[in-house]
């Protein structure tokens, strides 16, 4: 039996971060997301695919800050350009700078939806902004959802503090089932001003999912039958699937599309792309703005961390180690027996136990999930993994090894 990791330090930090700040630290980083009192709760440093927390333990990352970890933690090339843009130029001025025109120009020559961009900073101020632009564009009121857009009024699950006003607007359809979008817009369309999706499926603690065919096809018919905006929310997908997101790899346009996470290999910052007409109207109609969206460091970050994805097909290589280290998975999930499924290959790998009557699967999530740490594996029990370039083969072999450990304890 794997022994309990050593997490003094880490819950002296816990202890004392909860005096400080409500629940110690926000959201999804919360222990309850994990398994209580066998992750550690704080990390200290990380470099390429490898973090370690405050107590010294050593991982395999492959959670990767949920997804902002494209290529590795620490990556020289990127993190110098960076440090020579606040060197040499500086990021943070009350006017922007040239390199808003540069990385706007790369972004909009790379992704099949962007004629304009408007670089924002997190994932839920760019679908935010995408709503209003639709609203705007269309004076329209409604917004059909699919997917997890953020934490903000209009699409946060949680409603606690939100009066029903601001989000009694908004529509949820489920993933993949087209006859629901059609039924919704059938009664709402002449207001619905977008219809948002994420065109890869990954809602939280179930499996990732690729479109069925005609799907999104589907979706993009009714936006422009009832003269709705079509927006993807390619926040996780975009420069992890394909370079030019999920939409380049499907072969579907969207009107406007956000981007997010990988984009700079963890550096703040998020984008709104899509046709002239429908950006535009964000000249006088539809109002954005804010301090920090122009700052510079993101976007000098954003540019580096693109020129290395193209210039060394990074996207290849981890669609190959992805597909991979899901084969060896599979593998170990099959001879194990245990009452488990694999989903999310080749970029965001992602292990579930199937529900049953009895409630055994929770159980058994809870003993493969904290198996699975003791072995120096960073994965999530409710939220998909990903697979970064400088996860190398061997760790990957390592940690689908590790999986099947864990899967035999947890048969136990």
């Amino acid at each position: 039996m794997t022994e309990h990791l050593k997490l003094e330090k880490s819950e002296q930090l816990y202890k004392r971060a909860q005096e400080l700040i409500p629940g110690g630290m926000l959201g999804i980083r919360r222990p309850y997301n994990f398994v209580v009192g066998e992750y550690p709760i704080f990390f200290e440093t990380a470099k390429g695919g490898k973090v370690i927390d405050a107590d010294g333990n050593e991982y395999i990352d492959m959670l990767c800050a949920y997804g902002p970890i494209i290529i590795g933690h620490r990556e020289e090339e990127i993190d110098n350009a960076a440090i020579a843009q606040i060197r040499e130029k500086g990021f943070c001025m009350s006017l922007v700078q040239e390199i808003q025109n540069t990385l706007a120009e790369k972004m909009i020559d790379i992704i099949p939806s962007a004629e304009k961009v408007i670089f924002v900073k997190t994932g839920s101020d760019a679908t935010t902004l995408a709503t209003r632009i639709a609203r705007g564009y269309t004076d329209k009121t409604k917004i059909l959802r699919c997917g997890y857009h953020g934490w903000h009024d209009w699409c946060v699950e949680v409603k606690g503090g939100i009066p029903s006003k601001l989000y009694e607007d908004t529509l949820e359809f489920e993933y993949n089932n087209l006859e629901q979008a059609e039924a919704m817009m059938k009664e709402h369309g002449n207001d619905t001003a977008a219809i948002i999706v994420t065109p890869i499926g990954h809602p939280l603690a179930y499996p990732v999912e690729m479109p069925k065919p005609g799907f999104l096809e589907g979706l993009k018919e009714l936006a422009e039958r009832y003269d709705t905006v079509l927006v993807f929310d390619e926040i996780r997908t975009g420069f992890r699937v394909d370079m030019g997101g999920a939409q380049k790899l499907l072969g579907i346009t969207p009107h406007l599309s956000v981007f997010g996470k990988a984009m700079a290999n963890g550096y703040e910052i998020s984008m709104v792309a899509g046709k002239k007409e429908i950006m535009d109207t964000v000249v006088q109609k539809v109002f954005a703005s804010s301090t920090f969206f122009s700052n510079s460091l993101g976007m000098a970050a954003s540019l580096k961390t693109i020129e290395v994805l193209q210039r060394d097909n990074i996207l290849d290589d981890i669609k190959a180690k992805g597909n991979g280290f899901a084969e060896n998975v599979k593998d170990q999930i099959k001879n194990s027996g245990v009452n488990c499924s694999f989903s999310g290959e080749p970029w965001m790998p992602y292990i579930i136990f199937n529900k049953d009557k009895t409630g055994l699967y929770k159980k058994l999530r809870k003993e493969f999930y904290t198996q699975l740490i003791r072995r120096k594996v960073f994965l999530q029990p409710y939220h998909h993994g990903y697979i970064a370039y400088r996860h190398s083969k061997e760790d990957l072999k390592y940690a689908s090894d590790m999986i099947g450990e864990a899967l035999k304890e947890t048969k136990k």
